[in-house]
């Protein structure tokens, strides 16, 4: 949970789609690489595929295989022309949904960036990579460690009968992730803290 941010020659800003944390990103972050949870990606194509073919079917996996594949390259505009063939084919509840996917394929393509990492990690794992690839193979493509950290602090500071100021919540969170990262200790010198109680 370290995160060293003022530290980093590059940040890279992973998330789902959801418009509020592009715009703070945006006032925060400007320079940050931008990208989109693969994870959530997926999810939204194997909806339309379920949609199109029904859960679990051979014909919904034949159709999305590909278009996943086209995500890992960095190809969504090729996912978009296949979204947009469905659409004068549809005109009921699912053209709909089809043209919502074409919106967030659209509004999100410059941050579906996997591919460099995808052939970095495979470089490292066949024992080919240089020094460069290296980091590059170490970067998230999903959200989910994020995610769930979230989810620690909420179970932490949201409990029955807890108030917090955004003063106190911002100095419980300091002092929470210290303790968390194992660096209580950079405060409390004297305070000897064994492996088992930071667990």
């Amino acid at each position: 949970m370290a995160t060293r941010l003022g530290q980093a020659q590059q940040v890279l800003v992973l998330a789902d789609g959801a418009v509020w944390i592009w715009n703070a990103l945006g006032d925060r972050f400007p320079q940050a690489l931008q990208r989109l949870d693969l994870w959530h990606v997926d999810e939204h194509l194997w909806a339309v595929a379920h949609d199109l073919d029904g859960r679990g079917t051979p014909e919904a996996r034949a159709w999305v295989e590909p278009l996943l594949q086209a995500v890992r390259e960095d190809q969504p505009r090729q996912v978009i022309q296949q979204l947009r063939e469905l659409q004068p084919r549809r005109q009921d509840a699912l053209h709909k949904k089809v043209q919502a996917q074409i919106d967030y394929f659209q509004n999100h393509e410059h941050r579906m960036n996997y591919r460099a990492v995808l052939q970095a990690r495979q470089a490292c794992a066949a024992g080919t990579a240089s020094a460069e690839p290296v980091p590059l193979a170490q970067q998230p493509l999903g959200s989910g460690a994020i995610e769930s950290t979230c989810r620690q602090y909420q179970v932490r500071f949201k409990r029955t009968g807890q108030f917090w100021n955004l003063a106190g919540d911002e100095a419980l969170m300091c002092l929470e992730t210290r303790w968390r990262n194992g660096r209580w200790s950079d405060l409390y010198p004297h305070a000897q803290l064994s492996s088992a109680a930071l667990n």
